[in-house]
């Protein structure tokens, strides 16, 4: 069934019916289909003189990109692009959230002493943050995810994470091991002096309470942009 918006709207009629985002993804499947004809098909209606199709073009272009789109909340959905009120841009924020989620939860049961799998898991969340997040992963004696505790949010140093609130919360868990890991809002993942620094202070204490830590992942900005204490023999099985 049609909505009103594209009923009104002379351009999307002329497509033919097979072409359209809704009937394309019923007959050919949901890869078919461009990153427009996804997006208009949730924001299901377009505006006086714009059809959908051409809405969620210029929500892409708005955006920058699919990935920055979809790291947005619904406040700033509609602060993006004019024409996005809060029910389309909340819709489209709730969809993205659960793709989000379907790719975590595919990831808790992976080895996560794995650089390439700690990356994996947490650069989405992390990869385009404006401020440091410093996280803790715990693992049980499988190296799987027990739990995730973030830690801290802002510049990074040894007074602004403390051995006790790391594993205050590993303990709690009941975790065998844990891997640390922040974000360098730079893009740049190499270490600085304070991030050295506090990497010794923590290995040393999660030694010194029988819970190890097994790497320590520094998130930079561009695809798999990632250093890895342990891969540079800073941090010693």
């Amino acid at each position: 069934m049609k909505t009103a918006g594209e009923f009104n709207n002379p351009r999307l009629l002329d497509m033919a019916a097979e072409e359209r985002p809704r009937e394309k993804l019923l007959q050919k499947g949901r890869s078919a289909l461009s990153d427009e004809e996804l997006i208009a098909i949730f924001l299901r209606t377009g505006l006086q003189g714009c059809n959908v199709l051409e809405l969620a073009a210029r929500l892409k272009r708005a955006a920058g990109s699919l990935t920055d789109l979809g790291r947005m909340e619904a406040r700033e959905i509609i602060k993006c692009c004019k024409g996005i009120g809060a029910a389309k841009a909340a819709t489209l924020a709730a969809v993205f959230e659960l793709g989000h989620r379907a790719v975590k939860e595919k990831l808790v049961r992976i080895d996560m002493s794995s650089p390439e799998s700690i990356y994996e898991y947490l650069a989405g969340d992390l990869r385009y943050e404006k401020q440091e997040n410093f996280v803790v992963l715990m693992l049980d004696t499988r190296r799987h995810l027990i739990r995730r505790s973030n830690i801290s949010k802002g510049t990074l140093n040894r007074a602004m994470v403390h051995p006790r609130d790391v594993f205050r919360e590993a303990i709690i868990a009941n975790a065998c091991s844990v891997v640390l890991a922040h974000n360098h809002p730079s893009g740049d993942p190499s270490p600085s002096k304070p991030d050295r620094e506090l990497t010794r202070a923590l290995v040393a204490a999660g030694n010194a309470i029988h819970i190890p830590v097994l790497d320590h992942i520094i998130i930079g900005g561009g695809q798999q942009s990632y250093y890895s204490f342990r891969e540079h023999g800073m941090i010693l099985s």
